[in-house]
């Protein structure tokens, strides 16, 4: 069974200790560090992969939400605070769910149930490969049924919370999923994200500057850590 990699970035005791046992009775979890503040946790993440952070707010030296922007291709977030008032702010940066301390097992539960494994670490990496190499279109739950998308036909895909909207040539479509699970799906040299919320096809860039990126006639935002990604097309 494949687990999700996880780490803890909390500065009070107690809470990593909570966070910990709660992790330890989840058999699909797999804690992999414990960081007192955000600039030991980048410094993990530029040479280690993970599914999933448990993210306080007030930390030291650099404030939780603070180091979520940050961080150029983030993994799913679950932010832990005993403040309610950053919850807006939270999800607007596609936060996967907002846990308020003292927090009881069965709301983290609920909460991690949300993630999902991404699919590109379910299969073998050769599976994976040969799938994108050889198929140009994927099947995505849209309302009850299964709808085909071909790659070819898709202009953006835009998160908006719980779902994302991916809009093609044809139509639009509402699936319930992250844009990290749909970015496992896409082929990697055809399709970049730019920003925390959008994902576009490369071959559908009319033009672009610093800060925007125009796409079949819409322009998308180009967050600030994505700008790089951008300039190396």
């Amino acid at each position: 069974m494949s687990k999700l990699k996880c780490i803890i970035i909390e500065d009070e005791p107690l809470a990593v200790k909570v966070l910990a046992d709660y992790v330890s009775q989840v058999p699909f979890l797999e804690l992999k560090g414990t960081f007192k503040d955000a600039i030991l946790a980048t410094d993990y993440l530029r040479e280690h992969a993970v599914d999933l952070l448990f993210l306080d707010i007030h930390l030291p030296k650099l404030k939780g939400m603070a180091f979520l922007k940050t961080l150029t291709h983030p993994p799913a977030v679950i932010i832990t605070t005993a403040y309610h008032q950053y919850a807006v702010e939270g999800f607007n940066l596609n936060v996967a769910d907002y846990l308020l301390k003292p927090i009881d097992f069965e709301r983290f539960l609920v909460a991690i149930n949300k993630i999902k494994v991404p699919p590109k670490d379910i299969r073998p990496s050769h599976e994976t490969h040969e799938t994108h190499e050889t198929k140009d279109y994927l099947f995505l739950n849209v309302q009850k049924k299964k709808v085909k998308i071909l790659f070819s036909e898709i202009i953006y895909i835009e998160s908006q919370r719980e779902y994302i909207r991916i809009v093609t040539t044809k139509n639009e479509y509402l699936s319930k999923m992250s844009t990290h699970e749909m970015e496992a799906l896409l082929p990697t040299n055809d399709f970049k994200r730019i920003h925390r919320s959008f994902i576009i096809s490369v071959s559908k860039i009319e033009s672009y500057t610093a800060d925007i990126v125009e796409v079949n006639g819409v322009s998308i935002p180009i967050g600030r850590g994505y700008r790089e990604s951008i300039e190396d097309l």
